[in-house]
C-alpha cells in the first residue's frame, strides 16, 4: 500500500508501489507515500450570523491517487530506518481540514445559530462539495472519498441556555396542552350541556305537540260526536215527524173508515128506526125455547100491575135450570 520513489543524483531512478530493492545511500533519496485510504477526523470552530460560536466535529476520508504530484509538494522522504525526515502528512491533514473549514465559514455565516445546529447534513454536503471542487486540493494529488458531519454543537453555556429555553417552551406547550386540553373538556362538557338542553327542548316541543294533536283530536272528536248527537236528533226528529204523520194519516184513515163504517150502519139501520122491538124479535124467528120464555117473562113484567095472580109450573124452571146446569158443566 506503498508508493515508493528512488531519487538517484535528482531523478527518478525506479518507481512503483511495494518495490524492493537495494540502493546507494550517499547519493539516493527514498520517497514513500502511503497509498491506502485515510480517515481525517477533524473539528473547527466557526461564528453564526447571530454572532454565536458553534463547533463543527466530523471526519473525512481521502486517498492518494496521484503521489508523484503529493511528492513534487510535499516532503515524504524517509530516513534509512524507515521514518519520515519531516512530518509533512500533518500539513496534508490540515491543508485538508483548512479547505473543508473554508467551504463551511461562508454558509455557517450567514445562518442563525439554531438553524447551524440542525444543519448538520446541510454542512456536510458543502464540506464535500468544497473539498471536491477545491483547485488547491486538486494539486495534491489526492481524491475525497466522502466527508461526514457528526455533530454541530453550541458553547456549553449557549447549549444550557438553549435546553433551558427549550425546557420553558416544552414547558409552555404543555401547559398550552394542558390548557387546551381542559378548554375542550369544558367545549365538550358545554356541548353535551347544550345537546341535552336541545334535547329537553326538542322534547318539550314534542311533548307540545302531542298535546297540541290531542287538544286537536279531541276537539275533532267532541266535534263529530256533537255532530252525531245533531244527526241523530235530526234522524229522531225526522223519525218522529214521520210518526206524526203516519199516526196522523192514520187517524185520518181511521176516522174516515169509522165515519164509513157509522154510515154503512147508519143506513143498515135506518129501516127498523121506526119498527117495533117485538116486531124484530119476531122476525128474528129464534127457534130458541128460552129465548122465547124470556121474551114471555119480559112482557108479563110490563104487564105485571095487570096481573093479579101468576102461576108458573116447576117443570118449566127444572127444564131451563137443568139446561143451564148442564151447560156449566
Amino acid at each position: 500500500m506503498t508508493y515508493v520513489l528512488h531519487y538517484k543524483n535528482g531523478k527518478v531512478k525506479r518507481e512503483g508501489r511495494g518495490l524492493s530493492f537495494f540502493y546507494f545511500r550517499p547519493n539516493s533519496s527514498i520517497v514513500a507515500i502511503p497509498m491506502g485510504s485515510n480517515d481525517l477526523p477533524f473539528i473547527f470552530s466557526e461564528s453564526t450570523d447571530d454572532y454565536q460560536t458553534v463547533n463543527i466535529q466530523g471526519q473525512i476520508s481521502y486517498k492518494i491517487t496521484d503521489p508523484k504530484t503529493l511528492a513534487d509538494v510535499l516532503d515524504f522522504t524517509v530516513t534509512d530506518s524507515g521514518n519520515y525526515k519531516k512530518n509533512d502528512i500533518e500539513k496534508l491533514n490540515q491543508r485538508i481540514i483548512n479547505e473543508a473549514q473554508t467551504a463551511t465559514s461562508t454558509f455557517v455565516h450567514g445562518i442563525k445559530l439554531k438553524d447551524a445546529i440542525r444543519s448538520a447534513k446541510t454542512i456536510e454536503a458543502q464540506i464535500l462539495n468544497g473539498l471536491k471542487t477545491s483547485t488547491a486540493i486538486g494539486m495534491l494529488g489526492i481524491d475525497i472519498l466522502g466527508a461526514n458531519v457528526l455533530a454541530v454543537q453550541a458553547t456549553p453555556e449557549m447549549t444550557r441556555a438553549l435546553e433551558t429555553e427549550t425546557m420553558e417552551k416544552l414547558q409552555q406547550e404543555a401547559d398550552q396542552a394542558i390548557f387546551e386540553r381542559r378548554n375542550f373538556a369544558v367545549e365538550q362538557e358545554r356541548k353535551i350541556k347544550e345537546s341535552e338542553l336541545n334535547t329537553e327542548i326538542a322534547v318539550e316541543e314534542k311533548q307540545k305537540q302531542i298535546a297540541e294533536k290531542r287538544m286537536e283530536s279531541d276537539v275533532l272528536k267532541a266535534e263529530n260526536q256533537r255532530k252525531l248527537r245533531e244527526m241523530k236528533v235530526e234522524a229522531d226528529i225526522s223519525v218522529e215527524n214521520q210518526r206524526k204523520q203516519l199516526i196522523e194519516q192514520k187517524t185520518a184513515n181511521d176516522k174516515k173508515e169509522a165515519e164509513t163504517q157509522g154510515f154503512v150502519i147508519e143506513t143498515t139501520l135506518k129501516p127498523y128506526k121506526d119498527i117495533d122491538w117485538k116486531t124484530l124479535t119476531a122476525l128474528n124467528n129464534n127457534p130458541d125455547p128460552k129465548f122465547n120464555i124470556s121474551l114471555a117473562f119480559r112482557q108479563l113484567a110490563e104487564n105485571a100491575d095487570k096481573i093479579g095472580s101468576l102461576n108458573i109450573s116447576p117443570e118449566l124452571l127444572d127444564s131451563i135450570l137443568n139446561e143451564k146446569r148442564q151447560n156449566t158443566k
